[in-house]
């Protein structure tokens, strides 16, 4: 890539994040290209869709949440672990406003560039569920698939009722109870960190 385009597709990228976190991520994307100095056409060849633009925005937080999650397996008992990632995922989707109606809109459309993006935190979920379900803490009928979705669901609460993050931990950890085969005193009782 010339090195002209690259400072253009930078700049749309970061116009993009800002304007993100100011109006969410149904703004318009031709508000984003003035933001970003560039002409429409610009903004259209890097991004041809809202969800391109989207998932190249989401990179860096997608890569930071899936190296928090590694951490979490490696640290915590197998269904803390899922529980903490749980909560992480839905307080990351949550992060600006309608994020998580474009995540879910993605999942129905195979064509979606957003898709590769959440196939990265199914799989990070894949790999806590299963290891949860291997410690007989999770039961095994829930699919990460599943899991997904309903987290996304409660990021959009968290993003509408306007949750801080201990409103946010307690509607998770509320919702999500179904997923665990036993209450999460008796766990953390018998094991507590892993060292």
């Amino acid at each position: 890539m010339r090195a002209d385009a690259q400072r253009n597709r930078d700049a749309i990228l970061v116009a993009a994040r800002e304007t993100f976190e100011e109006e969410g991520v149904l703004a318009s994307l031709d508000g984003i290209a003035v933001r970003a100095g560039v002409g429409n056409a610009t903004l259209y060849r890097n991004f041809p869709t809202r969800d391109d633009l989207l998932a190249a925005v989401m990179e860096a937080n997608i890569v930071a949440s899936i190296d928090e999650a590694g951490q979490l397996s490696q640290t915590l008992a197998p269904r803390e672990a899922l529980v903490e990632w749980l909560l992480q995922l839905a307080w990351q989707l949550r992060i600006w406003h309608d994020l998580p109606y474009c995540v879910a809109s993605a999942r129905s459309d195979p064509e979606s560039s957003m898709n590769p993006a959440n196939a990265r935190l199914i799989a990070q979920t894949r790999v806590l569920l299963k290891a949860a379900q291997q410690d007989g803490a999770a039961s095994k009928s829930v699919t990460p698939e599943e899991v997904f979705e309903l987290v996304t669901t409660l990021s959009w609460g968290v993003d509408r009722f306007g949750d801080d993050q201990p409103a946010a931990r307690r509607r998770v950890t509320i919702a999500t109870a179904g997923i665990f085969t036993r209450p999460e005193a008796s766990t953390a009782a018998g094991r507590g960190r892993r060292r």
